[in-house]
């Protein structure tokens, strides 16, 4: 870069404008990050959508390597740690149900959580509801 360019490139790009868009980077990010679920061991609870999974992925292998069984309280979630204890409430009903997270999920439909069916029909859920998650100790 020649003294010429350097100058343009200065006159294009001031250092207040350096700090600006960099607040803007940060104020986006943070906003960004304000609608993502704590991640594993966080002790707050995440509310969303949740729904089910049963007859179709019965007996597949789960991404903790055992089989799915749809009659067990399991469920699949983005980022706790397979083998995690997690209550999940029904805020529509207030019913609680206690699963094991052994998969991952959900891919897509804005949900939280895939619960098993086992763990569904707990909860008096249909294809989806409102749920908060919290994990345990």
């Amino acid at each position: 870069m020649n003294e010429r360019n350097e100058h343009h490139l200065k006159a294009r790009f001031p250092r207040q404008c350096e700090a600006s868009f960099s607040r803007v980077v940060l104020i986006g990010v943070l906003a960004l990050s304000a609608g993502i679920p704590p991640d594993a061991g966080a002790s707050g609870k995440q509310v969303g959508k949740a729904s089910w999974y049963g007859p179709g992925l019965h007996g597949k292998k789960t991404a903790s390597g055992e089989p799915f069984n749809q009659h067990r309280l399991t469920a699949a979630h983005p980022r706790l740690p397979l083998g995690t204890r997690a209550r999940v409430t029904n805020l529509g009903n207030g019913k609680v149900v206690e699963v094991t997270i052994n998969d991952r999920g959900p891919h897509g439909g804005g949900r939280i959580i895939d619960l098993s069916r086992a763990a569904a029909r707990q909860l008096a859920m249909g294809g989806t509801a409102r749920v908060s998650i919290e994990a345990l100790p």
